[in-house]
């Protein structure tokens, strides 16, 4: 749908008595996405929580904590209802986790240490020296280390405060053993090394040698490391057996959080209590059904606006709503706080809906995009840049029938398509995130498109032998690299450029109805203005005035005679009036029927900008106007990526394969050496008549076995790379003439997104 789904606003206003069985309702509904009540109608409070919340909300922390501590998943949960003593079993559970989470917490910290003392003895190791003989000293200062063994000995000896020192070094651990002078500081070996690159390793305090120092250590991190695993299988028995009972705790902890927390977002009285919120439209009757089942005449409901919005979120046109609510309020007191909360709000300069009931908290509708099971994928391209706003067109069936065809029209090629669908189909298949889905859906279509235009090109990794088969001889389409179908590639160009009037056209015209909110003639201004003057000057390009000046392939790619000969040889002129002679520069300029059009759309676009911007419009005006060319011409990059992919594609295959050059009536063939070498084919001199000419490349496949195996990989990485490069230039491409050259037309996005009040599945909005 173009459209967001049509939204509603409703109020609940009933006796506080019933708020909790509303809010219930309301809750296992999940159709209403409340709406927060701003406290300005004099008399009426935001709500307090209801009694309990804050107990559920501890519990729910905890449960929440026990999840975590387990790693478990909404998956693992299973249906069922939570049975009598729910609570003292949580506690239970409670206990024996934290119980195991602080012993795995300590044993953790116990066996980080002992890997630190592995760690740090590890470099005693080297030296081969026993601990104990490293330490305990009267007479002499003993330092181990790892630096270099010149400059700590350089070092040592030039000290004044060492009379005499001994080193020994194992791998780059060197000790240092000196005897101080008497005049010598404290850490005269400490002193000595300032300058030098050396880190100092602590003795650790043992008499053990190192070797029997660390199998100790080892010994208790096997035994730490063997506790740990009891804990971890124990974590786990709990949570094979308690899953479900957690997720179904958390469930309905979160329900009643929910519920207790909602009057927080009403409008209250000691008596009474009012609830705002939006609906999809076509819900409301099952809304005020269900109501009237559960408290009967004891609430009323009201549906307030059913309207389309402009940018700001208030209606611009509201239809006539049948307000037949379910009943009056219980007690005349309710009745006269309403009318009170209604007449201030009014006097306030509320909006009213069409039978004078305030709308109490004005916001903006929020979004519910109503896209088809094959544009469903394309909302997740639409939300990487923000969701539509309620009032504007949605864009994503758009997508749907532009992006896929860009990416398989510029890529085209049946054997990289095969592999794009297989990848989507696996991504949409195997895994459960939305996002991840969504991508392997794109990927199925962008694959697809790619398999049908490759078949058209005739062509499979590159190769064209698929023209032959398919269509016995030459393929429709040609993507233009050989010379022989040089102007292939010009028609690529103008269909390029055909393609981008098209996709702007579609642009200015959602501008265009999300405008008319503003009027037509605002609407008109600010895109049909563009869009016209884009047109005219389009048509001009086209048309055989100055023909003798432009390009001959604009005027000879679809006529007779041309690749695609349809007939179109140019727009006629369509005189309408000349300039008179006397006008420097355009005397006797002819203007016909698209010079009209551009020069039409140029004044009222300038108008436009006047509007904005007073005199200075003019002079933006005009030199924004030179946008309807260039925004056109990006979508060259359509043609640019069709034939760089074809030339990749190209280059690899010639590398592996040879190519051999035939020269024909109508421009030099290239063939690849599948069958025979290229060289053999020189030497043959004929190819079905015609004469080869020259060897591109002799390919690696025929130079010998080790050429062979080297080409093999060539082959798989060159296409390799080829394939995942189709994804960042035809992707990337594709997605900037979405977001950059179409979606500026007319989309602002920053729409809300939809949030009902109650449970909902992973897959909604």
């Amino acid at each position: 749908m173009l459209r967001p789904e049509r939204m509603s606003k409703v109020s609940v206003t009933g006796s506080r008595g019933v708020m909790p069985t509303v809010i219930e309702t309301v809750h296992d509904l999940s159709l209403v996405h409340l709406s927060d009540y701003d406290g300005s109608w004099e008399g009426f409070d935001n709500g307090d929580p209801i009694e309990g919340a804050e107990n559920a909300s501890e519990k729910l922390v905890t449960v929440r904590a026990l999840e975590s501590t387990l790693d478990l998943s909404a998956d693992e949960a299973e249906p069922g209802t939570l049975e009598d003593g729910w609570e003292q079993r949580l506690e239970e559970i409670r206990t024996r986790i934290n119980e195991l989470d602080d012993r795995r917490a300590e044993t953790n910290d116990e066996l980080r240490q002992v890997n630190e003392k592995i760690d740090r003895v590890a470099p005693f190791a080297e030296l081969g020296i026993d601990l104990d003989l490293l330490s305990g000293y009267e007479t002499v200062d003993v330092i181990v280390g790892e630096g270099s063994l010149e400059e700590v000995e350089a070092a040592v000896s030039a000290s004044d405060d060492i009379r005499a020192f001994e080193t020994f070094t194992g791998g780059n651990v060197v000790a240092i053993v000196a005897a101080p002078a008497e005049s010598a500081d404290e850490s005269p070996i400490d002193d000595a090394l300032v300058g030098v690159e050396f880190t100092r390793y602590e003795v650790p305090d043992t008499d053990q040698s190192p070797d029997d120092y660390v199998t100790d250590l080892e010994s208790r991190k096997r035994d730490l490391e063997s506790q740990l695993d009891e804990i971890d299988g124990e974590l786990e028995e709990i949570k094979r057996e308690e899953a479900g009972f957690l997720l179904r705790v958390e469930e309905e902890l979160t329900i009643e959080v929910q519920q207790a927390e909602a009057p927080l977002q009403f409008a209250t009285t000691d008596h009474a209590f009012v609830a705002e919120g939006w609906l999809p439209t076509e819900e409301y009757d099952r809304l005020v059904a269900t109501l009237n089942d559960a408290v009967g005449d004891s609430v009323e409901v009201e549906e307030l606006v059913r309207a389309d919005y402009n940018d700001e979120g208030y209606p611009t046109r509201t239809e006539d709503v049948d307000h037949g609510g379910s009943g009056g309020a219980e007690e005349t007191t309710e009745e006269e706080e309403r009318e009170v909360a209604t007449q201030e709000a009014i006097a306030d300069g509320g909006t009213t809906a069409a039978s004078g009931d305030v709308v109490t908290m004005v916001d903006e509708p929020p979004v519910i995009q109503d896209n088809t099971g094959p544009a469903k994928p394309f909302e997740f391209l639409l939300r990487l840049i923000d969701r539509p706003k309620y009032s504007e067109l949605d864009p994503t069936v758009v997508l749907l029938l532009t992006f896929p065809a860009f990416y398989g029209f510029m890529l085209g090629d049946l054997g990289y398509g095969m592999i794009y669908t297989a990848a989507g189909f696996l991504m949409y298949s195997r895994f459960d995130e939305d996002i991840i889905r969504s991508l392997g859906a794109i990927g199925m279509w962008a694959g697809g498109f790619t398999m049908l235009f490759g078949v058209l090109y005739g062509e499979f990794f590159g190769m064209h032998f698929l023209g032959d088969i398919v269509f016995g001889g030459s393929p429709p389409l040609h993507k233009g690299l050989q010379p022989v179908y040089a102007e292939y590639g010009q028609t690529w160009l103008l269909v390029s450029v055909l393609i981008g009037l098209a996709h702007l056209t579609v642009g200015y015209i959602f501008g265009f109805v999300n405008d008319l909110d503003h009027g037509v003639a605002d609407a008109y201004f600010e895109n049909g203005s563009w869009a016209l003057l884009m047109i005219g000057v389009w048509m001009w390009i086209f048309s055989r005035q100055g023909a003798s000046s432009k390009p001959d392939f604009l005027f000879e790619t679809f006529s007779e005679g041309g690749p695609y000969p349809i007939g179109f040889n140019g727009f006629p002129v369509m005189e309408v009036f000349s300039l008179p002679e006397a006008i420097p520069g355009l005397g006797g300029l002819t203007v016909g029927v698209p010079l009209l059009i551009a020069l039409f759309g140029l004044v009222t676009m300038i108008y436009g900008e006047v509007q904005h911007y007073g005199a200075l419009g003019i002079i933006i005006g005009g030199l924004e106007s030179f946008n309807v060319f260039g925004d056109v011409l990006s979508y060259l990059r359509i043609a640019a990526v069709i034939l760089a992919k074809a030339g990749m594609a190209f280059v690899v295959n010639m590398l592996f394969f040879g190519v051999y050059v035939v020269e024909t009536d109508h421009g030099a063939e290239w063939h690849f050496g599948t069958s025979h070498a290229p060289q053999h084919m020189l030497e043959q001199g004929t190819y079905h008549g015609h004469e080869v000419t020259e060897v591109m490349f002799g390919g690696l496949l025929h130079g010998g076995i080790g050429l062979t195996l080297l080409g093999v990989i060539v082959l798989v990485l060159g296409h390799i790379v080829v394939l995942l490069l189709g994804i960042t230039s035809a992707g990337l491409q594709g997605i900037r003439l979405e977001y950059v050259e179409f979606f500026n037309r007319f989309y602002e996005g920053g729409g809300r997104t939809f949030e009902p009040f109650g449970i909902r599945s992973d897959d909604e909005n």
